[in-house]
């Protein structure tokens, strides 16, 4: 009896054979592929199969011109926005599309379409576009699989480049301040509301690209409110100015300069310099000067302002006087190769 019961389920199983069917997960032949950006705030994400060219004829043969093309292999290659972003300068708001191309000698048309679940191309329809955009091929070297890259990388934007055999197809995808400034919004909503840095980057954001001043003034007043700094103090002037209310921003640089330190201010003088703001910046080191005399950074701001003016001899020697009251191993260290720069007559503002 033992020995039937044991032989009972597997009779079940042939008994079921008829309805039951296990596949199993086994390798495509153009395996899967996932390529993410981050542009801004805003992910673009890509979901496609690589097919290999195998020694076909892709452009006119395997890809016939002038048809819907899956742009991959398999299901509808996939692209997702998590913000609105723009494609070749034209509007396409948050989703997950299934990506269509259609080639030509010259040009290819790229298509977002709102069906995103497709098997290729075979049931493509245009009324689902939610989006056309015309775009130049160029040649490249030569690619056996196809690949999706993000290249040209920029803060607000970034071109998704399609490359198979040796054809490159690029589009160009950006994402606006304000979809930047929206997500901002949004975090400002949560608990970055309560810490004097966020809300002093959220601020300084809109500073630096020109938009939403008002806000990004309650921003910077509200970072102050969580913590008075020479920072934030910074960036509130620095709208006050952009909102043309002179006044008011020198009271709040004032208020900044009561804050700060010899290595704060000269700091933010090498922020400036960053953001190729020079002449600004110049103007600062020679307020570290005036202010922290016989300090590190004091000899470092006039080594500096004499560089500018190409005095590197006279630098040097300001630099070896900073070197001397340097108050760490790193601090000579830097400072060491600063000289050695002045001493070969280059520029240590570059």
């Amino acid at each position: 009896m033992k020995r039937i019961s044991i032989l009972l389920p597997a009779i079940a199983v042939f008994a079921l054979g008829a309805s039951v069917r296990a596949d199993l997960n086994l390798p495509d032949v153009s395996q899967a592929a996932v390529i993410k950006q981050r542009v801004g705030l805003t992910d673009v994400k890509v979901i496609y199969h690589r097919p290999l060219v195998n020694g076909r004829k892709i452009w006119g043969g395997l890809v016939p011109l002038g048809e819907v093309w899956r742009a991959g292999a398999n299901e509808n290659t996939v692209v997702e926005v998590s913000d609105a972003v723009t494609v070749e300068g034209q509007p396409l708001p948050k989703g997950t599309y299934g990506l269509h191309m259609i080639p030509t000698a010259d040009s290819w048309t790229v298509i977002f379409s709102k069906m995103a679940t497709a098997w290729g191309s075979y049931t493509y329809d245009q009324k689902e576009d939610a989006l056309r955009v015309t775009v130049k091929p160029r040649p490249t070297e030569m690619e056996e699989a196809l690949e999706y890259e993000f290249e040209d990388l920029k803060p607000d934007s970034a071109t998704l480049t399609m490359k198979w055999e040796k054809i490159a197809v690029p589009v160009k995808i950006a994402v606006s301040a304000d979809t930047t400034v929206a997500n901002i919004r949004g975090q400002m909503r949560g608990i970055a509301q309560y810490q004097w840095q966020a809300a002093n980057q959220a601020a300084h954001f809109c500073l630096a690209h020109k938009t939403n001043l008002d806000e990004a003034l309650k921003w910077a007043t509200l970072s102050i409110q969580n913590e008075e700094r020479f920072e934030n103090l910074t960036t509130k002037s620095e709208i006050l100015k952009a909102l043309n209310k002179p006044e008011d921003a020198k009271k709040a640089w004032d208020q900044a300069l009561s804050k700060t330190t010899a290595q704060g201010l000269y700091s933010y003088a090498r922020q400036l310099q960053t953001e190729k703001r020079d002449a600004e910046a110049m103007d600062i080191f020679k307020e570290v000067a005036k202010r922290y005399p016989d300090t590190a950074f004091a000899h470092l701001s006039n080594a500096r302002v004499k560089s500018a003016a190409g005095d590197f001899a006279g630098a040097a020697e300001d630099a070896k006087k900073a070197q001397a009251v340097a108050v760490s191993d790193a601090q000579k260290t830097a400072i060491k190769g600063l000289i050695d720069r002045l001493n070969a007559k280059q520029d240590i503002n570059k």
